[in-house]
């Protein structure tokens, strides 16, 4: 399994049109074979970081994910929101692999 962990630099004063936009981003990922796991808007501290995780089950799944999004009629509004708003200024994408379970040597107290 591959996790996605999107990291947003947003414009505060379009805090509502990211939420439209992120959210609709989750029954994309569900419908095209991953695992959305949530989105996470500024609350206290920074006003401008957001984030989004999800999953899926290798990396070459998530490739085909990116290639049937860009067909997406649904994915190409999102994009045309984030456009228009300005409501997203950059975002760094990180892979993550999870870690289910002691290997190898346990660790001694």
């Amino acid at each position: 399994m591959i996790t996605c962990h999107l990291r947003y630099e947003i414009d505060p004063r379009q805090v509502s049109a990211f939420e439209e936009y992120v959210t609709g981003w989750i029954p994309i990922v569900n419908r095209l074979g991953g695992t959305h796991h949530g989105c996470f808007l500024p609350s206290e501290g920074a006003n401008d970081i957001a984030y989004a995780l999800f999953s899926f089950p290798s990396l070459a799944a998530y490739e085909s994910y990116r290639e049937a999004i860009r067909r997406d009629a649904e994915a190409r509004g999102l994009w045309q929101l984030s456009e228009q708003t300005g409501c997203i200024r950059r975002f760094d994408r990180t892979f993550l692999r999870p870690v289910t379970g002691v290997t190898g040597a346990r660790a001694t107290a």
